[in-house]
């Protein structure tokens, strides 16, 4: 029977069926940070378990990181420094491979994963973090987690997982100027709303995604989450294998061609079944900038915020609370509106083809007088190769400024925040309340080359205009 991809891998790694809903999965990968460790690790001592297979996991130091001011220890926030030294003595003393403030694979943990090549298809992999669907990208699915599956996971390699439904979402059209897939994603949850996806895996197609570079699927599964979706993957194809190929932790030479061959038999039969579908026709999207205080509350940049009575009763209440944490008018144009922030970063858009179409859009040009705007790369890696390309200049000579490698802006969890009732054009995945640090705080969310307008000209600007 034709199967796709989600049911292939889900098989691959059935340990044993735990009830009539719930499974055990191996999983093949496990990454770690600082933030969701601690208490997981402090359980195994406390319990003198060791780590199952300490070689299928893989640390890193991204969350609580200054971007600033990395080297500089012990860190201001005491907090941090503590997360930061358990998870330090925590992977010497179980031998996991660390790629931490001494390491030139240091990074966020969504982006060294794929990367370094650790990140292949086929595979299982589960993260203490939401957005831990973004290796769905290589055709693997991921799941994030909490601290106690984190726990089970190091002490087991293996989780209890309900099988989600899988739901396939064809995307088509002529994509236009200006228009990324952060736009693209930002519109899937518009139309499907955040709750849309519960219960589901998004495998994402079409000639659209198939024309997708690796870092622009990652950024599309990355939001899955933010739509409902437990786990979000597009089938693995050429593009995959090409970008995997001579990775540090990918399959050596003489057995990529075999690897390569099972990674294609995990892609979804042709003729295959899916318990729903949903296409969008991306030909007149234009692009996308979130409004209020969900990532599905988002609009194309040229049309008007939406008025609370053309909203369903399901939306309301969660609209008028955005504008009324927002202080944005019913019916108004976010085009034109100041911002104070400029943010370029995260795992959804801290890559280099992010920082390449930010770039693109500013160079020669200047920030605004008044506007604070900063870049700050997903990892070291993405940080070397941006300078090596004169990047960073670019930033730097229009008024950005240029960071280290970490989540920074993303989420207050470091010395990155807004103040007071700021608004932020920000390349990130999360517009809550206080998300970025001030409970008045505004986040608007949208494409990094979208905040580099924003940037410019002092306010939310269309991108178009100044390609």
């Amino acid at each position: 029977m034709a199967r796709n991809l989600f049911n292939k891998v889900w098989d691959l790694h059935k340990v044993a069926s735990l009830s009539e809903t719930h499974d055990q999965l191996f999983i093949g990968l496990h990454l770690v940070h600082e933030v969701t460790s601690p208490q997981a690790f402090a359980a195994l001592k406390e319990r003198g378990l060791r780590v199952k297979y300490p070689q299928c996991t893989v640390a890193t130091v991204d969350h609580i990181v200054p971007t600033q001011s990395q080297m500089i220890r012990p860190y201001r926030d005491g907090l941090a420094e503590e997360m930061l030294q358990a998870l330090e003595e925590s992977t010497r003393e179980f031998g996991i491979r660390f790629f931490g403030l001494d390491s030139e694979r240091q990074g966020i943990v969504h982006i060294i994963g794929p990367e370094n090549g650790l990140t292949q298809p086929g595979m299982t992999i589960a993260c203490g973090d939401s957005h831990t669907s973004t290796h769905g990208a290589f055709g693997a699915i991921a799941f994030g987690i909490g601290t106690s599956q984190v726990r089970d996971v190091l002490a087991t390699q293996t989780m209890a997982l309900e099988r989600l439904r899988v739901r396939r979402i064809e995307v088509t059209g002529k994509r236009g100027p200006g228009v990324f897939a952060k736009d693209i994603i930002l519109k899937i949850i518009a139309e499907l709303g955040v709750k849309g996806g519960i219960g589901y895996a998004y495998e994402y197609g079409g000639e659209v995604l198939s024309a997708l570079s690796m870092e622009e699927r990652m950024t599309i599964c990355n939001m899955s989450i933010e739509g409902g979706a437990r786990a979000g993957y597009v089938n693995p194809d050429e593009t995959t294998f090409n970008y995997l190929e001579g990775k540090p932790f990918a399959p050596p030479p003489e057995r990529f061609s075999d690897m390569k061959k099972f990674w294609q038999s995990m892609a979804s039969d042709l003729d295959c079944p899916y318990d729903d579908s949903y296409h969008l026709d991306i030909s007149s999207l234009a692009p996308m900038v979130t409004w209020g205080i969900t990532p599905g509350q988002a609009i194309e940049v040229d049309k008007p915020l939406p008025r609370l009575a053309e909203m369903s009763e399901s939306d309301k209440e969660i609209g008028a609370k955005a504008y009324e944490h927002t202080g944005f008018s019913e019916g108004a144009m976010l085009l034109g509106r100041p911002i104070d922030v400029a943010f370029i970063g995260s795992c959804t858009n801290g890559r280099i083809s992010d920082l390449r179409s930010a770039a693109a859009v500013i160079q020669g040009r200047r920030v605004k007088n008044g506007v604070q705007a900063l870049v700050v790369p997903g990892s070291r890696q993405v940080k070397m190769q941006a300078e090596a390309e004169g990047l960073d200049t670019i930033f730097t000579e229009a008024g950005f400024q240029w960071r280290e490698a970490g989540c920074s802006m993303c989420l207050a969890m470091n010395p990155d925040k807004l103040q007071g009732n700021q608004i932020c054009a920000s390349s990130s995945n999360r517009n809550f309340i206080g998300r970025q640090g001030s409970a008045k705080g505004r986040t608007l969310l949208m494409s990094p080359a979208m905040v580099a307008a924003a940037a410019l000209e002092g306010a939310v600007a269309d991108v178009r205009t100044l390609l």
